[in-house]
């Protein structure tokens, strides 16, 4: 099925809120998702793999402990508060290529690099084995296949883009992904009172019939 992208950034909102996410970084997965489809790629299977990942429960694990230097940990980085970090020091892909490792799901960093790109404005492109993509903060070019881990990548402002991905405005993701976003999201929502339910859909106490 088709869904229009502020409907998949809404769900994708909601669906990194009821795995555990604060708001702000529900608010930075659901843009990335949005992003993600509208380079073609399917944004909403990245967020529902990366979600039932549970990284949120124990996020200070899955960060990066520095700035400084390379970004290398011992248990997977969450590409959702990585990719935050990233933002924030765009500057030094100026001076040199970071190594960040491991990473899950390391196609949600793409629109984080699409950020800095845009900051810098150049190319950012990111890579890893048997894959690299170029993003220039708009558009985005992939070469071989994203992967579900990567135990290294290397950033760095650089690369051209040259046959960029088409454009997408509407989003078209996988059944059981979409189905695994609204779990997630139905997690955010109040559960139903008394009082909420009479006053809901008409229903009532009394009848006038």
């Amino acid at each position: 099925m088709s869904y229009a992208l502020n409907e998949v950034e809404a769900t994708a909102k909601r669906a990194a809120r009821g795995a555990g996410y604060d708001w702000g970084l529900a608010e930075e997965a659901a843009k990335a998702t949005r992003w993600l489809c509208a380079q073609g790629l399917d944004g909403a299977a990245v967020l529902a793999r990366l979600l039932e990942a549970g990284f949120a429960a124990e996020l200070e694990a899955h960060v990066p402990q520095g700035i400084e230097g390379d970004w290398l940990a011992d248990a997977p980085l969450c590409p959702l508060a990585t990719g935050a970090a990233l933002s924030d020091c765009a500057a030094r892909l100026r001076d040199m290529p970071m190594a960040i490792g491991p990473v899950a799901q390391p196609a949600m960093l793409l629109p984080f690099a699409a950020t800095a790109a845009r900051q810098l404005g150049a190319c950012v492109t990111v890579a890893g084995e048997g894959f690299q993509a170029v993003t220039d903060g708009a558009a985005l070019h992939c070469e071989g296949t994203l992967p579900d881990a990567a135990a290294r990548l290397t950033i760095g402002a650089a690369g051209s883009l040259t046959n960029p991905n088409p454009g997408q405005t509407r989003a078209e993701p996988a059944e059981a992904a979409w189905a695994a976003l609204n779990r997630f999201a139905h997690k955010t929502y109040a559960p139903a009172t008394e009082e909420s339910r009479l006053l809901g859909a008409g229903a009532g106490l009394s009848d006038n019939d």
